[in-house]
């Protein structure tokens, strides 16, 4: 397992009381720089007491120093399993007090006995409205499907892959002479929303699990929301 371990914290103080986060990362971790920014407010009601990356390398773990969040990194390249490389996640997640884990670009499946042991503190999100288009490629998918709108999604995180309670989700229009690039890049500027968003109504208790759905404390949305694509004819 690296050694890389940084114990600086953040100066940042807070006028509520916060939950502790974790947040997983393979690669760039913009999502978890839009949880950064979004917990920097000082009513935000969660912190990010830890980031793991499971690659040396990963570009997010720069956006975490540049924060002065503790980052950890736990190589699966260094263990004989996935049981071991799980085990060594949750000792880390432990050891920092963590009470949600948010999965963000984390490009490695997690053991059921880990997601168990997680289970109602672990969220992931999703670059598709599930329950379509899970696993990867969505956009592609999306695309050869040829909805008229696309999304995200943040859900508790279960042993089957992209299957949970769904927490929140956002829509982007899909337009014509999408690519999956130009329609990712969409769907990624609402992820950036969506995720802050879904992580701030655990941490304010608005959230809970009935009947293996994940439940609002009320109807945040409103009837009167909507998106048509394409959009009818204006009338004449």
């Amino acid at each position: 397992m690296s050694k890389r371990i940084i114990d600086s914290v953040g100066k940042r103080q807070s006028s509520v009381t916060q939950l502790k986060l974790a947040v997983l990362i393979s690669g760039g971790g913009t999502n978890l720089q839009a949880l950064i920014d979004a917990c920097a407010g000082t009513d935000f009601p969660a912190g990010i007491s830890l980031v793991i990356s499971n690659q040396e390398n990963a570009g997010g773990l720069m956006r975490a120093d540049k924060a002065e969040i503790p980052t950890r990194v736990i190589r699966h390249l260094d263990f004989t399993d996935r049981d071991a490389f799980d085990d060594a996640l949750t000792a880390a997640l432990e050891a920092a007090n963590v009470e949600l884990i948010c999965l963000a670009g984390f490009m490695r499946i997690l053991g059921r006995a880990f997601i168990e042991h997680w289970q109602d503190r672990l969220i992931n999100i999703h670059p598709a409205l599930l329950p379509a288009f899970k696993g990867l490629h969505t956009h592609r998918h999306a695309l050869e499907a040829g909805v008229r709108i696309a999304g995200c999604t943040v859900h508790y995180v279960r042993a089957e892959v992209d299957v949970g309670p769904i927490i929140a989700q956002a829509a982007v229009a899909v337009l014509p002479g999408d690519t999956e690039e130009s329609l990712g890049q969409r769907v990624l500027k609402q992820e950036h929303r969506l995720y802050p968003l879904a992580v701030e109504l655990i941490a304010r208790g608005h959230v809970r699990i009935e009947g293996g759905n994940a439940k609002l404390e009320s109807d945040w949305a409103g009837e009167d929301v909507t998106l048509i694509n394409p959009l009818p004819a204006p009338e004449k």
